[in-house]
């Protein structure tokens, strides 16, 4: 069934009585039952943007997808299809697939992991549907299967963890002691999982004095993160930095760092390292719980429309687009500043 969302509703509507007929067949199971797809930019003006979304999972993520909501709206002439993956790659090949039937103009994929993108996307270049791929990348053998890619480096972004990690220790007198590194991982084989704890391991392999004791699976959640930290720490306590890939997992690890009576950030024992710099996490920045938030812009709505105005003028936008970003410290921040930034 072809869906639209409606914004000013959040709601979902059925709108095509030929696509009530092809559902009737599919339900019917009529295999291969040829897909009537809609025109729908020809039928209304509208372009379609179809936009696979990894979850809800965590701040950054309900971000992105807003970001995504507000630009693709029917007043800027655009019809707007959105689903919910809820953390699983199944769901994201289905939605594809889904997406594919309808005849969309343009799907936008944010992946949940980096691998098993190749047959999906090679029906959608068969489809002749460009598709657009944000935030976390994707590793197929053919990268002609993808139009483009906006997004952050994370790599980088841990490799800034990092040095400014090495910075503060040496601020600190700290340089030469033996660091010890709790480290909790993001969801296993995503692009910011990959790179953020490449970033880290790296560093740890060329100093000589910092260990990492202990890498725990936080899935970007503060309820994993929490449960698997407060198990570390019911065994050991001797902890210096708790690197975090992702807000929502400081989060966790605070409220479990709390619950041992153990103290942290600017005033406290262990030094938490963050990422994704969202209104929450850099809050708890500035009042000094967390000791670095590395940025992750999620607001990438307005990057995916410029990409489809390129392609709507019949040029060749640029494969790969890598966003700026910064980190922050408490001494960086002010209400004023982080209100400023929309997320």
């Amino acid at each position: 069934m072809i869906c639209r969302w409606n914004c000013s509703k959040n709601k979902i509507r059925a709108v095509s009585g030929m696509a009530v007929l092809s559902m009737v067949g599919l339900l019917c199971g009529c295999a291969g039952q040829t897909a009537m797809q809609t025109e729908t930019e020809a039928a209304d003006g509208l372009i379609s943007v179809a936009f696979s979304e990894v979850g809800a999972e965590s701040d950054w993520r309900v971000a992105n997808s807003e970001s995504m909501r507000t630009t693709f709206t029917t007043e800027k002439g655009y019809e707007f299809y959105f689903e919910d993956a809820k953390g699983k790659q199944e769901n994201q090949i289905t939605t594809l697939r889904n997406y594919i039937l309808q005849g969309v103009d343009y799907i936008v994929l944010d992946p949940v992991i980096e691998t098993g993108w190749d047959e999906v996307l090679a029906e959608a270049k068969e489809a002749g549907i460009p598709v657009i791929v944000v935030d976390r990348m994707i590793d197929v053998e053919d990268d002609s299967l993808y139009t483009a890619w906006v997004g952050s480096d994370f790599n980088k972004e841990g490799e800034m963890a990092v040095e400014w990690l090495e910075e503060y220790l040496n601020e600190q007198g700290r340089s030469e002691e033996a660091i010890t590194i709790l480290h909790v991982i993001g969801t296993q084989g995503s692009s910011a999982q990959l790179g953020r704890t490449a970033g880290l391991e790296e560093g740890v392999a060329e100093r000589e004095n910092w260990e990492i004791i202990a890498q725990v699976e936080g899935e970007f959640t503060q309820a994993k993160a929490y449960e698997e930290v407060s198990e570390i720490l019911g065994q050991n306590q001797e902890i210096d930095v708790i690197y975090c890939e992702n807000d929502d997992s400081a989060f966790g690890a605070i409220q479990a760092l709390e619950e041992a009576g153990l103290t942290y950030g600017t005033d406290g024992d262990v030094i938490i390292i963050s990422f994704d710099a969202t209104e929450a996490g850099l809050t708890a920045c500035m009042e000094g719980s967390i000791n670095l938030d590395v940025e992750c812009n999620p607001m990438h709505g307005p990057r995916v429309e410029a990409i489809i105005g390129q392609l709507e003028a019949g040029e060749t936008p640029e494969k790969n687009h890598y966003v700026e970003e910064a980190y922050f410290t408490p001494d960086m921040l002010t209400e004023e500043l982080i209100a400023s930034r929309g997320y």
